[in-house]
């Protein structure tokens, strides 16, 4: 698989959104006009990533990709930050040309950006420009202040630089931003995957309130070591906190130690789910914990022009404890979306509990290490619904962050650092589960590179320890070398091991003899090849390796002893196989097998 085929897999379930009478989106035979439907569907991309518009006639509101389009495929008008987005997108439709193929000098001259903002009906030649434009110029046309807006140019296009000189005098003076393949990968592809396409700035989350009781809500000021905070508690609907995950997604879990976890049979997830869907009442707000979230200011409103309606306003607002609880809403809110029927949601509340520190002005440096260090503190105290294990708490440490997109820069995989965190691709089909690295199989693997009984024999529990984790990831100045032993973890799978007779708890010694094979001058092309020779090669001389194994001194001491069948008087070898492959010769013995019969 590749970065371009999980592009692909995003288009192709964009196109299947559409509305059925929206045909030019469902086509399923003639090769052009599916690969026309995946060329609008990357405009979509875009303006669901950068925007956060999940609905999908929304955004089809804003494409103008058409004959006489004035080379302008899309826009989109953003009234909060006054800007107008003019967007021209070129998809290529195989990796290659996506990844090399370059927008032409002809191809953003047409572009009529000045003509068609200014109110003209036809281009240069005369021609009239499509519906879709003129609308556009109608929508810009009612704005009574559109003379403060400041302009945008996207380009979803490879550009190279001789191009790039002359863009301004193509486009003016306005500031344009370049989508070239990396980008697009690194900034649509990936963030669709993971959910962590849009965050907002600013939550609305309206709310009912009795008048006639003695408070909607409990405001307090503790005083902390970073400074004073405000914290906010108040009942809110369910119904509002699946509508925030739904649209928000992982976006809005950055803080959290875990992304979404699935609805396993038993889980707490599924405990959630049944509490809603399988009641009408509302025990579901005596038996939740709640929803812990930061804010950087909230705004408490009563008078907003409805009876029994409040509004809470948050800024930047971030989940730290409860994710599991909004997540599993925002599934709820999913199926009931698709029913078009709420009534799931009727009179069932949750507790919310929102922290704003009082202090932003001295929230960067030493002063924004204490607020993070405090952030950290509130997660792990809250987070007890669903247990943190030591892996949960190391999900955000730097060097993770770091790995994560570095091997998905240079591999087109993804490191889940944090559990749950790729849930949305999966199901969706976007990717598969053999693209998402498994982090204990790969701490595991860099450990294997040096020692492969502790790779094997640690718990889970004290490899990710604090202590023990930032030893064996320091840094992530040797990811290829780990990226090299993984790839060589994955390349025994079970059906390798088992045609080759091998125990599967040799699979971490095959890694440490096969790492050897190492070299920071292999190329990505280069590297699986060698590494299913060097597999091969290691695999098929395993059985002699455990000959050689059982014949040496120390080991027929400690795990190969020699016993008398008192029946028949044979001689037989007693051999403990799982006691050797956690034992203190095992190390020596492959390094002294394997470099003496290369």
């Amino acid at each position: 698989m590749s970065k371009y085929n999980d592009l692909v897999s995003i288009l192709d379930k964009i196109c299947d959104e559409a509305p059925a009478e929206n045909k030019r989106y469902h086509e399923k035979g003639n090769i052009s006009l599916i690969e026309h439907a995946r060329s609008r569907a990357f405009i979509h991309l875009y303006l669901q990533v950068k925007f956060g518009i999940i609905d999908f006639s929304k955004r089809e509101h804003y494409i103008t990709d058409d004959a006489n389009d004035g080379g302008i495929d899309a826009y989109y008008i953003d009234t909060d930050a006054k800007i107008l987005y003019i967007i021209q997108s070129k998809f290529r439709n195989n990796d290659v040309n996506f990844e090399s193929k370059e927008i032409s000098y002809d191809e953003l001259l047409s572009m009529d950006i000045e003509r068609i903002t200014q109110g003209e009906e036809t281009n240069e030649n005369g021609v009239k420009y499509n519906g879709k434009i003129q609308r556009f110029q109608k929508e810009i046309s009612e704005i009574s202040d559109f003379a403060r807006y400041k302009f945008n140019v996207i380009l979803l296009a490879n550009i190279r630089d001789s191009v790039k000189a002359k863009l301004v005098r193509l486009v003016g003076q306005y500031p344009i931003q370049i989508y070239n393949f990396e980008s697009v990968y690194e900034q649509l592809v990936f963030p669709i995957i993971s959910g962590t396409y849009f965050e907002p700035k600013e939550l609305r989350i309206e709310l009912e309130v009795n008048r006639d009781s003695a408070g909607n809500r409990i405001q307090y000021y503790p005083q902390t070591e970073y400074g004073e905070c405000t914290v906010n508690a108040l009942f809110v609907p369910t119904k509002e906190i699946g509508r925030i995950l739904n649209t928000y997604k992982n976006s809005i879990l950055k803080f959290n130690p875990r992304s979404y976890l699935e609805l396993q049979t038993g889980s707490i997830n599924r405990k959630i789910y049944h509490s809603i869907v399988d009641k009408t009442t509302n025990e579901f707000a005596l038996f939740n914990n709640g929803i812990t979230m930061l804010s950087d200011e909230t705004a408490y409103k009563d008078t907003v022009g409805r009876k029994n309606v409040a509004v809470i306003y948050l800024t930047d607002p971030q989940i730290i404890n409860g994710g599991q609880t909004a997540y599993t809403l925002s599934r709820i809110y999913e199926e009931a979306k698709q029913k078009g029927d709420f009534s799931v949601f009727d009179n069932k509340e949750v507790l919310l509990k929102v922290i704003s520190f009082n202090d932003e002005e001295n929230s960067s440096g030493k002063r924004g290490e204490e607020k993070l260090r405090l952030i950290e503190q509130i997660s792990t105290a809250t987070n007890q619904q669903t247990p943190v294990i030591e892996a949960d708490r190391r999900a955000n440490d730097k060097v993770q962050v770091e790995l994560q997109q570095l091997i998905y820069k240079d591999y087109g995989l993804y490191y889940e650092r944090k559990r749950g965190e790729f849930a949305d691709g999966i199901r969706n089909k976007y990717v598969n589960r053999e693209q998402i690295i498994d982090r204990e199989d790969f701490l595991r693997c860099v450990i294997a590179l040096s020692d492969p009984v502790n790779a094997r024999s640690g718990t889970a529990e004290k490899l990710f320890r604090k202590e023990s984790f930032d030893k064996i990831l320091p840094s992530v100045d040797a990811y290829k070398l780990y990226m090299y032993a993984y790839m060589i973890y994955k390349k025994l799978n079970t059906k390798k091991l088992n045609e080759t007779k091998i125990r599967q708890y040799a699979r971490y010694s095959i890694v440490y003899v096969v790492s050897k094979t190492y070299s920071s001058d292999l190329s990505n092309e280069n590297t699986n090849t060698l590494i299913k020779e060097e597999v091969d090669k290691v695999a098929n001389r395993w059985e002699d390796f455990e000959k050689y194994a059982m014949s040496t001194p120390d080991n027929k001491v400690f795990y190969f002893k020699e016993k008398v069948d008192l029946q028949t008087g044979e001689k037989q070898i007693d051999a403990n196989w799982t006691a050797y492959y956690k034992g203190r010769t095992l190390r020596k013995d492959l390094d002294t097998f394997f470099q003496n019969n290369r």
